[in-house]
């Protein structure tokens, strides 16, 4: 019986790092994603395998980098938090430029490695993308 080769995908870890410490990255927008659902740093950071000063840490440095506020406090202290107007744009920059950053490098793999003919799919695709959540699964940073 033969085997179809399953189609290869694309993975990637995207980041920017200052000097200082890590301006933007697929692990802060996960991080800020979840809170901004759960509405809590601290499922967030439980959510995402995290202690809380950690994911605080992070938070923290980041908006000290970047001289903004991606977080907010509700209504009463212990309610939990929310993302800033600015923590959503951040998260909106970094999805707008993954995904433009992917589409090329989609694009540049099929020029660069012709030689994967064999694993087209029936749509003509010599690579995919990983799902949603896939790409740049690793450690926070």
């Amino acid at each position: 019986m033969h085997k179809t080769p399953e189609c290869p995908v694309m993975r990637m870890h995207l980041w920017l790092q200052a000097n200082d410490g890590v301006l933007i990255g697929h692990g802060r927008v996960q991080l800020l994603e979840h809170i901004h659902f759960l509405r809590s740093l601290t499922a967030a950071a439980k959510a995402l395998g995290m202690s809380y000063r950690a994911a605080w840490g992070k938070i923290r440095a980041t908006e000290a980098l970047l001289g903004i506020r991606l977080l907010e406090e509700t209504e009463g202290k212990r309610t939990g938090c929310r993302l800033s107007r600015d923590g959503l744009l951040y998260i909106e920059a970094y999805r707008n430029w993954e995904h433009e950053v992917e589409q090329y490098a989609l694009e540049s793999a099929r020029e660069y490695f012709a030689c994967l003919e064999r694993y087209r799919s029936s749509r003509d695709l010599p690579l995919r993308r990983a799902p949603q959540g896939g790409v740049g699964t690793g450690p926070v940073r």
